[in-house]
């Protein structure tokens, strides 16, 4: 999907969902990581998460969409369009918008452990930081912590 459709998607839904038209800019924005989208409030422009689309699907985007367009009405009406106000969720239960964007799959990134044991107990230690082995020792004994290695996992 383009940007130009995405604004008649956004300019359609408006016009259905809410009966009032959409009259700044829609576009994708791939910076974005954690939201679904973002309105802004000095321009009244709407950012859409291109994500939304390729990863979950159609009807997510359109959730997406009216969540951001319920921002975007309720602030052009003079109302406070913060997800807390009664207002907010009110209008956003009656379009049948998302109430929170859904969970990106997390790219599965390798987690480094460093492994120390004790030389009295035998004690292991997994830790993702540096132990200065001069100064700590282990806790069950108070044995001398030797490094082992690097365990990726």
């Amino acid at each position: 999907m383009t940007d130009q459709e995405l604004q008649q998607l956004v300019e359609r839904i408006s016009r259905q969902s809410f009966g009032k038209p959409f009259r700044h800019k829609a576009v994708f924005n791939g910076r974005l990581r954690t939201t679904g989208g973002r309105y802004y409030l000095q321009d009244h422009h709407i950012d859409i998460n291109p994500r939304m689309l390729s990863v979950f699907g159609e009807a997510t985007l359109e959730g997406v969409i009216k969540h951001e367009l319920v921002h975007y009405h309720l602030h052009l009406a003079g109302q406070s369009g913060q997800h807390r106000t009664r207002a907010f969720k009110q209008l956003l239960r009656a379009v049948g918008g998302l109430r929170y964007a859904p969970r990106q799959p997390e790219q599965a990134k390798p987690v480094k452990y460093l492994v120390y044991r004790c030389e009295k107990c035998g004690q292991v230690y997994r830790r993702r930081r540096r132990i200065n082995t001069q100064k700590f020792v282990c806790g069950k004994c108070h044995g001398r912590l030797i490094f082992q290695n690097s365990v990726v996992q």
